[in-house]
């Protein structure tokens, strides 16, 4: 799982609550502590085990380049209610959360849109159901299709034991040795504790079994026209790297590998990451000014 390394919230992030058609969505918002919001906003949307804390060391450096930044909670995820319904944790449901919450944050203008690992999954159906135009779309460290490797291994215990025996012995088994082992201090085991406790089970169990399977819909995602980055770390050791350059390819988007990086960037790289993703949402935007001064 995702292991933030700090949990005070800089200057200018704090706690919000969005209010959506389909429910009230936790986020963490962060807006410049100096300066005004000039620029377009961004959502950026956590992985599978994760939840908006882990994008913490980042989002005052985002919204520093002059951008309203909310990072959220899916459904089920931590401080976000979820039913308990399968079906509302596919990532077609999720996409459609991701859409509601987009809409929540726009004021009228285009949403970037970033979703990490599963997460990126998530928000790639927000992007190809076209009921939202993103100003931007990225994918970090998420691949085309189901995971492979060490963390699908992760994504079958938690589909297959947390219906049979419930989140706190996948913790006490799986999340809290690995925690120990890598020497989390305290008060992030405390947290991490928290959190994987505070998901949804059905949630929980439906997501892992929607990473383990989810077909590749790189294609598809191709014929949507907005400006695309791949981005994840030299390490990461989710979707193979070589996967994911391959998917860049196939996508014809831009890419980028954050040296000392693994499968959580904005957590192990925040300024590398930080300064990658400002610097393609202001090309991005510049593009899209100069092609509509065109048209004009």
């Amino acid at each position: 799982m995702s292991t933030p390394r700090f949990l005070n919230l800089p200057p200018g992030v704090a706690p919000r609550k969005l209010e959506t058609p389909q429910g009230t969505f936790a986020a963490l918002e962060a807006l410049p502590v100096s300066g005004v919001v000039e620029r377009w906003p961004a959502l950026l949307v956590p992985g599978l085990t994760g939840s908006k804390e882990d994008f913490i060391a980042v989002l005052q450096t985002l919204a520093q380049s002059g951008r309203r930044v909310v990072a959220v909670d899916l459904r089920g995820q931590y401080e976000t209610a979820g039913p308990d319904d399968p079906g509302a944790y596919t990532c077609a449901a999720l996409g459609a959360d991701v859409d509601l919450v987009a809409q929540a944050i726009a004021g009228g203008e285009p949403v970037h849109l970033v979703g990490h690992s599963f997460g990126g999954l998530v928000a790639r159906e927000a992007v190809i159901d076209g009921r939202v135009k993103f100003a931007s779309f990225t994918l970090m460290s998420s691949g085309p299709a189901a995971i492979v490797g060490p963390r699908a291994q992760h994504g079958r215990k938690i589909m297959e034991e947390v219906p049979a025996r419930g989140l706190e012995h996948v913790w006490a088994t799986g999340f809290e040795p690995e925690a120990l082992a890598n020497g989390v201090p305290d008060d992030i085991l405390e947290f991490l504790h928290k959190r994987l406790l505070a998901n949804s089970p059905v949630g929980l169990a439906t997501m892992a079994e929607q990473v383990l399977t989810m077909h590749d819909r790189t294609d598809e995602l191709r014929q949507i026209e907005v400006p695309t980055l791949v981005l994840f770390g030299e390490h990461d050791d989710g979707w193979p790297t070589e996967l994911q350059s391959e998917m860049a390819a196939r996508l014809g988007a831009e890419f980028m590998v954050l040296p000392g990086a693994a499968h959580s960037p904005a957590v192990e790289a925040p300024e590398t990451t930080a300064a990658a993703l400002v610097g393609f949402w202001n090309t991005a935007e510049t593009h899209y000014l100069d092609t509509r001064s065109n048209v004009m």
